[in-house]
């Protein structure tokens, strides 16, 4: 079965967790940028957390389901509705064949995540499903979606068939996970950071205006990396680095000074220094910075950063748990 895609929107592409396995050979990690979001979609739906959904960047998302399957969206703070029904973040919903799922856009943030029953088959590419935008490949045909698309969906497993028959009287599931996973999104985003491998190439005061300043979201921005306008970064020498290695959540400094924090499609050496990180618990908020955001940073230790994802994992296989008598 398939799905028609009968309005795009600005970018939307096929995403699962990305391609982990590569990088030596300078291929991107990819997937989605709120990785947590979409395993949390496809729990909801009785996908694992594996198969691949889609991510949409400022809504305009049209879509029609040949066949009933369900669904659940989580990200920024979208209008989605099925028909007339409005559809909250973060619940699975019944689409029934034929039905017109919109996601419009939203009023904070810039991303949402989609997974369906059954997940989209689109061919594995390098281990991944994941659209790779600057190499071509993966995904539909290495490209965003466009309309008039058709993407191939998976078979709904027995246990989403029977959920499918669950909400037929009730179009919405009432249980879904904590809001902070479902709308991620923040009008005044706070980022936590360790300090990079760098930072000692700058002098205390710049180190200092990172968790005393706010930072301007630039337009110049995209799935490889948040740039920011100001303020301004300026390091103590100018000698060149080497190039190493770099992951998403990096925050490098270029010559200019204006900071860039890298996000899943950053390249895989880089060789501006790294004067931050930002923790992975927190790239769900820097997926839905937008061009005039202002962001704030705040400094953490490697030992918090480490105990607050290990946390949230924890938190994670609970909700995983709590799910199981919603599916029996």
């Amino acid at each position: 079965m398939n799905a028609a895609i009968i309005r795009a929107g600005f970018l939307t592409t096929i995403q699962d967790l990305g391609r982990k396995c590569f990088r030596q050979f300078g291929v991107a990690l990819g997937g989605a940028l709120d990785q947590h979001a979409l395993r949390v979609a496809n729990l909801l739906v009785v996908n694992g957390e594996l198969p691949a959904g889609l991510e949409r960047t400022f809504g305009g998302l049209q879509a029609r389901f040949a066949d009933a399957r369900i669904a659940a969206w989580c990200g920024g703070d979208f209008e989605a509705r099925v028909d007339s029904t409005a559809i909250p973040a973060g619940h699975p919903f019944l689409l029934r064949a034929e039905e017109k799922l919109i996601i419009d856009r939203p009023q904070i943030g810039c991303r949402a995540w989609l997974a369906v029953s059954g997940g989209i088959d689109v061919p594995i590419v390098l281990g991944s499903r994941s659209t790779d935008l600057r190499g071509n490949f993966g995904g539909f045909g290495g490209r965003s979606l466009r309309d008039g698309d058709e993407i191939p969906l998976g078979q709904n497993s027995q246990r989403a068939q029977k959920l499918i028959e669950k909400p037929r009287q009730e179009r919405i599931g009432r249980w879904k996970p904590p809001h902070a996973w479902s709308s991620p999104a923040r009008r005044q985003p706070v980022l936590r950071f360790i300090r990079g491998v760098d930072s000692n190439r700058f002098n205390s005061s710049t180190l200092q205006r990172i968790t005393t300043e706010t930072f301007a979201v630039s337009p110049d921005s995209d799935r490889m990396g948040v740039r920011f306008d100001a303020p301004e970064l300026k390091r103590e020498d100018d000698v060149d680095l080497v190039s190493e290695a770099v992951m998403p959540g990096g925050v490098q400094v270029p010559p200019a000074g204006k900071p860039i924090l890298l996000l899943g499609d950053c390249q895989t050496i880089g060789g501006y220094p790294k004067i931050a990180h930002v923790i992975t618990v927190d790239l769900p908020i820097a997926a839905q910075l937008r061009a005039g955001d202002q962001v704030c940073f705040r400094e953490v230790s490697l030992a918090d950063a480490h105990r607050i994802w290990l946390d949230r994992e924890r938190d994670l296989t609970q909700f995983r748990q709590g799910l199981e008598p919603h599916f029996s």
